[in-house]
């Protein structure tokens, strides 16, 4: 069987390296080099030029490179019969976690003030600790590992999502709950998958209901944000301050104004970054079930978006 590799600006040899070991016999083409389109049966993707799948006369599965699929959805053309398969790996979940549970512990502890007097010659013992309930946005996989381990160090959390939850071992809040959802925390982490329903939801209307001074952290996609509304929602207090791993466009341009903010921290979409070793086997198993005509893992539901 042939695998297309189609992620335009990475690098495709560390997957190839471990593709091949778990399956030598596999021909790998990687994009824009590839020769014979007609012998493609699987692809690979991340951030592909859409349409290109049409190029594939003899597609069989896709592959999301990691765990999201919005690039994949967003693509019209992509062919409604090919089934989609997405990236599970606890190494992504651990890395993600723990991402958030530092963000929530630098807004709780104020380790970004204390950095600032410690650059002023400032010694301010006021205040050392600002107390915290955290709301997750999109309580799935991911979030449901921060819910987890956030309480189990004592924090009140609470989860947030568009379909209604039984026995939510936390607090929960649905789609027409927002408002409650918003006034309960002062820390609101977005794990929401992009979807129609989510995109733009980080907006001025939201962060107004927000208690005045929250923090917000973004690690789901830059598409939840709408970015000049974050800039008004901290000039106007609503927010106090934002973690940022993930932006509309991305590297973030030069001139972008997130670059000067001094309430805004940002990293470089590395929350959380899918391994190839973890990753290729699942990919493997999912040709053979192919060829076996089995049920495939990591199945997505186009119609949910993930």
């Amino acid at each position: 069987m042939s695998l297309a590799i189609i992620c335009p600006g990475k690098n495709a040899d560390p997957w190839i390296k471990v593709l091949t070991s778990q399956d030598p016999d596999l021909k790998i083409q990687v994009y824009p080099d590839i020769k014979s389109p007609q012998e493609v049966e699987v692809v690979m993707l991340w951030n592909h030029p859409k349409g290109i799948l049409n190029s594939f006369p003899n597609l069989k599965l896709i592959s999301s490179m990691g765990a999201g699929v919005d690039h994949i959805l967003n693509d019209d053309s992509v062919p409604e019969e090919i089934p989609i398969v997405r990236i599970v790996d606890e190494k992504l979940t651990f890395s993600m976690t723990n991402y958030v549970i530092m963000g929530v512990l630098n807004f709780h502890r104020q380790i970004t003030r204390y950095q600032k007097d410690q650059s002023n010659h400032i010694w301010d013992m006021s205040n050392p600790e600002i107390p915290v309930k955290v709301g997750v946005m999109g309580v799935g996989a991911l979030g449901g590992d921060v819910l987890e381990k956030l309480s189990f160090m004592g924090f009140e959390v609470a989860g947030f999502g568009f379909s209604e939850k039984r026995d939510f071992p936390y607090s929960y809040y649905s789609k027409d709950e927002i408002q409650q959802f918003l006034s309960s925390v002062n820390v609101i982490v977005c794990l929401l998958p992009l979807t129609p329903d989510t995109e733009n939801i980080l907006n001025l209307e939201l962060f107004s209901q927000c208690n005045p001074g929250s923090y917000l952290i973004n690690v789901a996609r830059g598409k939840h944000l709408v970015e000049e509304d974050l800039m008004v929602a901290l000039e106007k207090g609503y927010l106090s301050g934002a973690l940022l791993d993930v932006y509309r466009k991305e590297p973030l341009p030069a001139d972008h104004p997130f670059w000067e903010e001094e309430k805004i921290m940002m990293t470089p979409h590395i929350a959380s970054v899918t391994n190839p070793q973890a990753a290729a086997p699942q990919v493997i198993e999912n040709i053979r079930r192919v060829k076996a005509n089995q049920p495939l893992n990591n199945l997505v539901i186009r119609q949910r978006g993930y």
